[in-house]
């Protein structure tokens, strides 16, 4: 990792996924969780203030960047329920199969790898009915903001970290074993559609 990826990018992020139509986006999803919950990507730990302290026993934070990590560490601090920081990445997830209640990945799936695989290790620590909670940007399905994204992403990919600008969700939580019960999508006010387009619902394993 270089010393871009390890000291900059971590503050973009946590300023690109700061916004205001973001975090109203976080406020939707993030309260469906409950139980024991492993975060995907928790990054600086935006969600940490929107879990319902009254449904989650725990938090489990996946995050590669320690510096990330780091700063999510001071959101934690007052929560009524322990949050525990892992730093690995997505597709390495080192906990028991069937051990979690509630999988939450949130502007994730756009910068990891191999979301396959790291989806294909969701599904094993989900419990049986346990969900995944997601919220992520993505493909947009008009054809020339579309155009745009693809154009686009090879320099935005390098800014921001390894961020896909149009990854289709659905299609790769489905194709992972999922089935999604809900899903919603739209353009995001304020935001630049190319940048904006987000998918978000809940889907259990198939």
């Amino acid at each position: 990792m270089g010393l871009y990826e390890k000291f900059v990018v971590p503050h973009i992020i946590n300023c690109a996924c700061g916004t205001k139509p973001v975090t109203y986006q976080r406020k939707k999803v993030v309260p469906m969780c409950e139980g024991t919950v492993l975060e995907i990507g928790i990054g600086t730990g935006f969600n940490l203030p929107y879990y319902d302290a009254s449904k989650v026993t725990k938090v489990i934070g996946l995050d590669p960047s320690e510096r990330s990590w780091k700063l999510a560490g001071e959101r934690a601090k007052d929560l009524a329920f322990p949050v525990e920081f892992i730093g690995l990445p997505g597709e390495q997830i080192p906990l028991d199969d069937k051990s979690v209640d509630t999988v939450l990945v949130t502007y994730s799936l756009c910068t990891i790898p191999d979301p396959m695989q790291a989806l294909a290790g969701m599904r094993r620590v989900l419990k049986p009915g346990g969900k995944l909670v997601f919220c992520e940007h993505g493909a947009a399905p008009d054809a020339n903001v579309a155009k745009t994204q693809n154009r686009v992403n090879p320099v935005w990919k390098v800014l921001f970290g390894g961020c896909n600008l149009n990854r289709k969700i659905d299609t790769i939580i489905e194709g992972s074993g999922f089935k999604i019960d809900n899903l919603e999508q739209m353009y995001l006010p304020s935001t630049p559609r190319f940048a904006g387009y987000n998918y978000w619902g809940v889907a259990q394993s198939a």
